[in-house]
């Protein structure tokens, strides 16, 4: 992982499906518990939820608030 990804999660929305225009870091525990089990996409998006669903699964999603505000992040 690098900081490049988690600034993606919080600017990268889900291209497709039932949470389609939703922030990859905005999507539900129990979407990203799905993926886990039944598998990831492949590519950029797969490797974005992935890294969502461990970021969410250890209580971690606070990490990601000051990159949301403007001008926040590296």
């Amino acid at each position: 992982m690098n900081p490049e990804d988690l600034q993606r999660l919080v600017s990268v929305a889900m291209p497709y499906g039932r949470y389609k225009g939703r922030l990859i870091a905005d999507l539900p525990g129990n979407y990203l518990n799905w993926f886990a089990r039944e598998g990831f996409p492949p590519g950029e998006i797969g490797r974005l939820l992935a890294l969502m669903q461990e970021i969410d699964h250890n209580g971690l999603s606070s990490l990601l608030t000051p990159l949301r505000r403007p001008g926040g992040g590296a």
